[in-house]
């Protein structure tokens, strides 16, 4: 089991532990995913197309099934988007 630390922290007690299941080792440091806004993202968003109440079509980025960011590897590779700062 990974240890706690500034790239990890898991809190089973947590009353949405897990979020998402298949992962051994869930990593609750990003549980808010902070590439969310980003339009081009490593993790595997899906788009939701969906009717604004003036009739425009708008499509909602959906990160529901995305596991990218409570997988402990991915901290350095979240860690250089954020870095970039580019949206």
């Amino acid at each position: 089991m990974t240890e706690n630390s500034y790239r990890f922290f898991s809190n089973r007690e947590c009353q949405y532990y897990p979020c998402h299941e298949g992962i051994e080792e869930m990593n609750c440091l990003f549980c808010y995913c902070p590439l969310y806004e980003r339009r081009h993202c490593p993790g595997n968003p899906e788009y939701i197309k969906s009717r604004r109440e003036d009739g425009r079509e708008v499509q909602i980025k959906s990160c529901m099934k995305c596991t990218f960011p409570h997988q402990a590897e991915n901290y350095d590779v979240i860690m250089q988007f954020l870095r970039k700062g580019d949206r």
